[in-house]
C-alpha cells in the first residue's frame, strides 16, 4: 500500500515515522512534507494541505491506498468528502464533523446536545454586545476567536481591561483574520489540563493514554498561547484506569449526536479537558492529532497504525485492542526567537545525530527543510525532541540531555515540560 500524509509538521513527520514501521506500507508520500519526512525515506510531494484538488488528484494518480491529513485545515475544507467521492480511503471526519474544531461555537452546541460538562459561554460578534456580555462577567474570564487560530486564539483575560483589549482585536482589528470575527466569552474553569485522543470508527472510540501539552512560550506557563512547547505521556492526572470512564462523559456522546446527525465521526477525536474540583470538563475538541502529542503518543504505541487506521474507516475498531508501552513519553520543542510571533528563517541545525546516537531518543522536525544539503529552521517550531524512559523523569531527563546537544542560532526552549506534576 502507498500512503499519502498531508501537512509540514513534527506530528505529520511523527505519522510518516511510525506508518513507515508498517508491514502493510510500501512507500509514503508527505505533502509538503519536511527535512524529517525526508529522513524517514518519504517523497516530499510540493502541494500545501488546502490544495485539496492537487491532493485527490496526486493520489489518484499514484494508486494511494490511505490518504492521513495531519493537520485541521484540510479537514475542515473537506479533503476526506472529496476523497471519499474518489473511492480514496481516508483517515479522518468529513467536513461536518470537522467543524467540531473548526467554530468553537458549533463544538458548545454539539456539547449541549450531547450533555457533555462544558464551561458556561457567550457567542458575540459584535463589539458593543461583547461590551455588555464583559461588564457583567466575573474575571478571569477566557475570550476566544471562533474559527481556526492555529492554538493561539485563546486568551485568558485577568480584568476588563484585558477583555476589551482582547474582543477590540478580534472583532474591530482583525487580530485572527475571519477565525476571530465571531468570539465565546467563556468562563474560566481552574485546575489542571488534559488531553485525551480517541480513534474513532463513526461509532466506537478507543482511547488513547493522557497526555498533556504545554502551550504558553516560555517557563513556568508565562508568554503567549503557542500551538504547543511540548507534551508528554501519560499524565498521572488521568490515569489508564480512568480513560474509559472519562471517555463516555466527553467522546461517545459526541459520536453518537454526530452519527445520528448522519456525519459519523471517524479518525482522531481529542478532548482538551480540565479536570475541575467538579470533575472534568472539555475546553475544545480537536478532530486529529495534537502537535505535540502525536510524538510521544506514537512513540509509546505499539500497534500497526496503518492498519488501525485502515480498522477505523471501515467500522472495525471494536476488534481491535490498542497497546502501549508501559514507559513514559515526552517531547521538547526547539523553536525560533520570537514565535508565536514573527521568527526569522533559514537558521543552520547543528548536533542533530549526536542528539539521536542517545538510547530513546528520536528528534521530530516540526519546521526544518534541507537547502543546499544543509537542514535549517523553516517555522516557528523547528524540533520535538521527544524520548521514552521507565517513568515520566527518566523520559524527561532524556529529553532534555538531547536537546542540550542540538545547537540552532537564536532558539529558545522551556526547560520544565512535565515538572508540574513532577
Amino acid at each position: 500500500m502507498q500512503v499519502l500524509v498531508v501537512g509540514s509538521g513534527g506530528r505529520e513527520h511523527a505519522l510518516v515515522w511510525k506508518l513507515a514501521q508498517s508491514n502493510l506500507v510500501d512507500k509514503i508520500f508527505a505533502a509538503p512534507g519536511n527535512g524529517g519526512t525526508l529522513g524517514e525515506g518519504a517523497t516530499n510531494v510540493d502541494l500545501k494541505p488546502n490544495d485539496l484538488d492537487g491532493l485527490v488528484k496526486f493520489a489518484k494518480d499514484q494508486g494511494i491506498g490511505l490518504v492521513v491529513p495531519g493537520p485541521e485545515l484540510p479537514l475542515t475544507l473537506g479533503l476526506t468528502d472529496l476523497c471519499l467521492a474518489n473511492n480514496l480511503p481516508c483517515f479522518g471526519p468529513d467536513k461536518y464533523a470537522a467543524t467540531l474544531e473548526g467554530s468553537k461555537a458549533f463544538a458548545k452546541e454539539v456539547m449541549r446536545k450531547a450533555h457533555v460538562p462544558t464551561a458556561q459561554a457567550t457567542l458575540v460578534s459584535e463589539l458593543d454586545v461583547a461590551k455588555q456580555v464583559l461588564a457583567k462577567s466575573n474575571y478571569p474570564i477566557v475570550i476566544k476567536a471562533d474559527g481556526l487560530a492555529q492554538g493561539k486564539g485563546v486568551l485568558i483575560c485577568q480584568n476588563a481591561a484585558e477583555a476589551l483589549d482582547a474582543v477590540t482585536s478580534m472583532l474591530s482589528e482583525g487580530r485572527f483574520g475571519q477565525a476571530g470575527a465571531k468570539v465565546l466569552i467563556e468562563e474560566c474553569l481552574e485546575g489542571q489540563e488534559v488531553s485525551l485522543l480517541c480513534i474513532c470508527d463513526g461509532h466506537v472510540a478507543k482511547p488513547m493514554p493522557s497526555a498533556q501539552d504545554h502551550k504558553r512560550a516560555f517557563d513556568n506557563d508565562m508568554g503567549l498561547n503557542t500551538g504547543g512547547m511540548g507534551a508528554y505521556s501519560p499524565c498521572p492526572l488521568l490515569p489508564d484506569s480512568d480513560l474509559e470512564q472519562v471517555a463516555k462523559l466527553t467522546i461517545e456522546p459526541i459520536l453518537k449526536v454526530m452519527a445520528e446527525d448522519k456525519h459519523p465521526f471517524v479518525g482522531v477525536l481529542y478532548a482538551g479537558l480540565m479536570l475541575t474540583a467538579t470533575g472534568p470538563k472539555v475546553l475544545e475538541y480537536n478532530v486529529r492529532f495534537g502537535d505535540p502529542e502525536c510524538q510521544p503518543l506514537l512513540m509509546r504505541l505499539k500497534n500497526d497504525l496503518a492498519q488501525v487506521m485502515l480498522d477505523a474507516i471501515h467500522g472495525r475498531l471494536s476488534q481491535t485492542k490498542l497497546e502501549f508501552t508501559a514507559e513514559s513519553a515526552l517531547g521538547v520543542v526547539v523553536a525560533k526567537d520570537g514565535y508565536p510571533g514573527s521568527y526569522s528563517k533559514g537558521a543552520e541545525i547543528l548536533g542533530l545525530s549526536e542528539a539521536e546516537k542517545l538510547p530513546l531518543v528520536k528528534v521530530f522536525h516540526s519546521g526544518t527543510d534541507l537547502v543546499d544539503a544543509k537542514l535549517v529552521s523553516s517555522g516557528g517550531r523547528i524540533l520535538c525532541v521527544t524520548a521514552l524512559g521507565e517513568n515520566l523523569r527518566a523520559a524527561q531527563d532524556h529529553a532534555y540531555e538531547a536537546v542540550k546537544k542540538i545547537a540552532i542560532d537564536k532558539s529558545f526552549y522551556r526547560h520544565d515540560i512535565g515538572s508540574k506534576v513532577l
